[in-house]
């Protein structure tokens, strides 16, 4: 599968290392321009590229930035993807400790994926927003091990979804269905699932019990 990474921290360099090792054509990005990617490059096999390039002839385009620099994404972003591409976003709005204030979301009632998503011009798949990027290398497990983590999934394209899902499994973690996008406020920080090493049935129940209302802690 083609695959395009926009963003090259702790999760964007993790997932290339993953995806690189599963056989996918990876090409990553980030603000800094693909001459900094050297040496991700060549410990992965990965394609250096700019950001506008990241997603051309994609079939997936995952998107881990901070949230303050989503608008900052180039226009059109994805109008050279393959046709259907699924789009992952692995972001959360920290407004004291990053982000700043962002009224859409603070007054406005958006969940932080469906303001993402508003201005990337595009539906997104909610997935691996509360994952620790060290997991992603070191606690991969085949399907069916009683040990195997699972992740909370929210999304609107159920095709998309499906992608995301099945590559998530790809990657070595199980899934759960957590709705559509305007649903993700459940496993946004601070909630029950977020940060939670645990299989489906304690995911599930994590995605049950999330109260709705932002914490104080996680607002600006």
């Amino acid at each position: 599968m083609k695959i395009g990474i926009i963003g090259a921290g702790n999760i964007g360099g993790n997932l290339t290392r993953r995806l690189t090792a599963l056989g996918h054509e990876v090409s990553v990005a980030n603000s800094r321009g693909p001459e900094t990617l050297k040496a991700l490059v060549e410990e992965t096999g990965a394609k250096a590229v700019t950001v506008a390039e990241a997603a051309r002839g994609a079939q997936v385009v995952v998107v881990t930035v901070p949230l303050k620099n989503v608008p900052d994404l180039p226009a059109g972003l994805f109008d050279e993807a393959a046709d259907g591409v699924a789009v992952i976003d692995t972001g959360n709005y920290y407004p004291k400790e990053r982000d700043g204030r962002i009224d859409a979301i603070e007054d406005g009632g958006l969940t932080e994926s469906r303001w993402t998503e508003q201005h990337l011009g595009h539906p997104v798949v909610k997935v691996f927003n509360g994952t620790y990027a060290q997991d992603l290398l070191e606690r991969p497990l085949p399907a069916g091990d009683p040990e195997r983590i699972a992740v909370p999934v929210a999304g609107d394209d159920e095709a998309a979804k499906r992608v995301v899902r099945d590559l998530v499994d790809e990657l070595g973690f199980d899934t759960v269905d957590a709705g559509g996008i305007d649903d993700s406020w459940r496993q946004q920080p601070a909630t029950p699932v977020y940060g939670l090493r645990a299989g489906v049935e304690a995911v599930t129940r994590a995605l049950a019990e999330a109260p709705p209302e932002r914490p104080a802690a996680h607002r600006a």
